[in-house]
């Protein structure tokens, strides 16, 4: 499966992003906000890399996705739909990018075109994104392409900070949630054709 958006290839993972891959995962800003290892090794993204990405999708828990530049294709980062429920057509979506690529409108970029994939080819009714309370960058995405806030979630996620030693802690997080229906793409699809950006799809084997 590839998606296209204006700036974006998305694609499923492969061996020649391990190295890209495992520098993103160890950066302080994914640490913080991931339950990934710490810190992540180029086995641990050998593993993921081979085994548990593609097990997401052949067991039909979800779909992973490289997220790369159009033009370089360097790895900008990676989006994971997961907990899919495809009987009725919902799933929960997350997402890193990698640090020198943020700021860029990445992260939504590459969200939104695959919620169009989803919303448009696929028949999805729901899609749910959930953000730490004080993850105010991932809340910007969410709001950029139009999800509506349904409520807060207490104490249900640990998060991760640096101690005055330099070790990481983990503490008890609030977690914001997060919900994307075909309707609330309307405003979003209109900007996008003004501009040139729609999504294109393809299947490849």
């Amino acid at each position: 499966m590839y998606i296209s958006t204006e700036r974006l290839i998305l694609r499923p993972l492969d061996e020649e992003d391990i190295e890209a891959f495992a520098e993103m995962m160890n950066d302080e800003s994914v640490t913080a906000w991931t339950s990934a290892p710490q810190p992540y090794t180029k086995a641990d993204a050998r593993t993921w890399i081979a085994d548990l990405a593609p097990a997401e999708r052949t067991q039909g828990r979800g779909i992973v996705f490289a997220v790369t530049e159009f033009l370089t294709q360097r790895l900008v980062g990676m989006v994971h739909l997961r907990n899919t429920d495809w009987r009725v057509r919902s799933s929960d979506i997350a997402y890193v990018i990698s640090p020198w690529a943020r700021g860029e409108g990445y992260a939504s970029e590459a969200v939104l075109g695959i919620a169009e994939w989803l919303f448009r080819h696929e028949k999805f009714e729901r899609l749910e994104l959930r953000t730490g309370a004080d993850n105010t960058a991932a809340q910007q995405v969410a709001q950029n392409i139009g999800c509506i806030a349904e409520g807060v979630l207490r104490n249900a996620w640990t998060a991760r900070v640096r101690t005055a030693d330099g070790e990481w802690s983990e503490v008890r997080t609030d977690v914001i949630v997060w919900s994307l229906l075909p309707e609330d793409l309307l405003g979003v699809d209109e900007q996008l054709a003004d501009s040139g950006g729609l999504t294109s799809f393809t299947e490849r084997n």
